[in-house]
């Protein structure tokens, strides 16, 4: 295909991710919390499909690239009080703060420019990375607040059920992905060759999540997942 539709389908399937929850939000049909997350754990795999679409010439990872760095390049003007978008506020802060953007949103944001950008469809690390991101730590918080179950001892915010969650989603996306690809070609061997590495990953990626530590899980998560993919694959 050509990358410019690539690139238009790409930046069309993201964005209009994005706008349908900030739709859904805005009007109170979910709430902010959720249309959060629902977002968090979507636009990720949506968006690594696309690259499918593109070709493979140099050009290729930048032009995928450019998709988040474009979205989160307004997140951090909404964030900043730039730019007045009281939908996207809505949808995507906890708390109706503006600034919350600049945090977790944006964190999320950097970690696609940066894996598209490093490892594109040469490595799944990139892949797996990602999709821990998205699968894992998206749907932590959604599992540990409507499951009861006990608290960490080491994370009193964090609960057994949310920390499971991360596993068995950023896991379960992860190989699902995979799959795909290579299915299509692009990554070569069996699938069963990938899951050992892809649950030693999604393991470390829960035990980091479980810690204490606040709006920065977007990043501690995924470069944890990275440094092991490299070493794993």
């Amino acid at each position: 295909m050509n990358n410019w539709i690539a690139l238009s389908i790409s930046f069309g399937s993201a964005l209009g991710w994005l706008r349908l929850m900030d739709f859904f939000a805005a009007r109170g049909w979910i709430e902010s919390r959720l249309s959060r997350k629902i977002i968090h754990i979507g636009t990720g795999p949506i968006f690594v499909m696309t690259w499918l679409l593109f070709d493979n010439s140099p050009a290729s990872r930048w032009m995928a690239a450019a998709v988040p760095l474009a979205i989160t390049v307004q997140f951090a003007l909404i964030g900043l009080g730039i730019i007045k978008d009281e939908a996207s506020v809505k949808s995507m802060s906890r708390s109706g703060d503006a600034a919350e953007l600049l945090r977790g949103p944006f964190f999320y944001g950097i970690a696609f420019v940066v894996l598209t950008l490093i490892f594109w469809l040469d490595s799944p690390v990139g892949i797996v990375a990602l999709m821990l991101l998205c699968g894992g730590d998206g749907v932590a918080d959604l599992v540990g607040r409507n499951i009861a179950s006990p608290k960490l001892p080491w994370s009193k915010n964090k609960t057994v059920a949310g920390s499971l969650a991360v596993l068995l989603g950023g896991w379960a996306l992860a190989v699902l992905v995979v799959a795909i690809y290579i299915s299509v070609g692009v990554f070569a061997g069996s699938l069963g060759a990938y899951l050992l590495p892809i649950t030693l990953i999604a393991l470390a990626g829960m035990l980091v999540e479980s810690l204490p530590f606040k709006d920065v899980d977007n990043l501690t998560v995924t470069a944890v997942a990275v440094l092991l993919g490299i070493l794993l694959f």
